[in-house]
């Protein structure tokens, strides 16, 4: 008990010590400290918003903004990764060569390459590789890739050139199509090797037992092996979900406007670097618990 209480006296004297230096730094360059800024005008534009936001707006509308667009792209990102990823898994399992063989070399290269430099590839391609508005590839009705951004139907209406660029139907903007493209195709590759893991898990009298009763391949990887596969799975595959939503982070990189690049310039305007960071740390700590939560609730009506 003395020892734990000396631990204990340790660690709140080092978190006071650090405590009061940063306020008296902070104090000594004439550094508010609080959140108060948060209701202050942000004064600057964002290029990407899922709702209305202005530069009268707050910095707080601003942080909301980034979080709605890092939300967009971990959900698209978490969706299209499993599918891909999935695929790609099952693909090394199958008996043709060529198809086995090509899904192998996707996953030692995407996983292999930092995630960064896929991205600087990814939105160098689309940004360099894509042609002006004026010569706009259509690979379908209504659908026009340029280095723009790719322009696509909705509700609202068609897409139309006018003057240097379109207007009307929806957009992705090279920032974001490059992000959601890199996430994906590198996380894919990380959830391929789960799902084989998996499935190679299973017994192989498994599979016997239920070749023998006359199912088909298929319907044997689907009621038989993936239940089961399943539950080896989540765990791993709960990982790669909360990596990729931490990893959106690198949008800052490719000038995306998620919550940490939105925080940065917060920051650089405000000075509140401390409870800037803290913001950050905080929002992708509720959603990393948030992520697990509900895989974890999966994961045990799954066992």
């Amino acid at each position: 008990m003395a020892v734990q209480a000396l631990a204990a006296a340790l660690v709140i004297a080092a978190a006071a010590y650090l405590l009061f230096n940063t306020l008296a730094n902070l104090e000594a360059r004439r550094i508010a400290s609080g959140f108060a800024f948060l209701w202050h005008e942000a004064g600057f534009e964002i290029g990407e918003s899922a709702f209305a936001y202005g530069a009268a707006d707050s910095y707080f509308r601003a942080l909301l903004v980034g979080l709605a667009n890092t939300f967009k792209v971990a959900v698209l990102g978490i969706v299209a990764a499993t599918v891909l990823g999935t695929a790609i898994g099952l693909f090394r399992l199958s008996g043709n060569r060529l198809l086995a063989g090509l899904s192998s070399c996707y996953v030692e290269l995407l996983r292999n390459v930092p995630l960064l430099v896929q991205l600087f590839f990814w939105y160098a391609l689309i940004t360099e590789g894509l042609p002006a508005p004026r010569e706009a590839l259509s690979p379908l009705p209504g659908v026009f890739l340029t280095n723009r951004g790719l322009f696509f139907p909705t509700f609202g209406g068609v897409p139309e050139l006018q003057g240097f660029n379109f207007a009307g139907g929806g957009a992705l903007s090279p920032e974001f199509a490059a992000l959601l493209i890199g996430l994906s195709l590198y996380t894919a590759a990380f959830i391929a090797e789960i799902v084989r893991a998996g499935v190679l898990a299973v017994r192989r009298d498994q599979w016997h037992a239920a070749q023998a009763l006359g199912l088909e391949r298929r319907d044997v990887l689907r009621y038989v092996v993936a239940p089961q596969a399943m539950r080896i799975i989540v765990p791993p595959l709960t990982s790669q979900y909360l990596n990729l939503t931490k990893n959106s982070s690198l949008a800052v990189a490719i000038g995306y406007p998620d919550l940490v690049s939105i925080a940065n310039t917060t920051i650089n305007q405000t000075g509140q670097a401390i409870e800037g960071v803290t913001i950050i740390m905080a929002v992708y700590l509720t959603i990393s618990l948030a992520i697990s939560a509900l895989m974890n609730r999966y994961n045990a009506r799954l066992r």
